[in-house]
């Protein structure tokens, strides 16, 4: 390790040195935030792929045919209801 640190004096001078270690700094937390990014991109992706599958499996119920058996039934009602209410221009 001390070899290392010679060496590294040697190369770039005691001038340089704090200016290399903040461009290396630099590059870490930029390579810190990248990572940080695909994750939560990972993160989300599986989020929205949890939600596509409930979406799917809701699709092969027979719950939107129900759904839409009772819109039709209220929109039915309505149309009865309103019926006699309906003004003639």
């Amino acid at each position: 390790m001390f070899l290392i640190i010679l060496v590294i004096l040697m190369l770039f001078g005691s001038d340089k040195i704090p200016e290399i270690a903040r461009g290396l700094g630099r590059g870490m937390q930029q390579l810190k935030d990248a990572t940080n990014d695909i994750k939560s991109e990972i993160h989300n992706s599986a989020d929205i792929d949890g939600i596509k599958k409930s979406l799917t499996e809701l699709g092969n119920s027979d719950v939107p045919t129900n759904i839409s058996q009772e819109i039709n039934k209220v929109k039915e009602d309505i149309e009865d209801m309103s019926g006699p209410i309906k003004r003639i221009n």
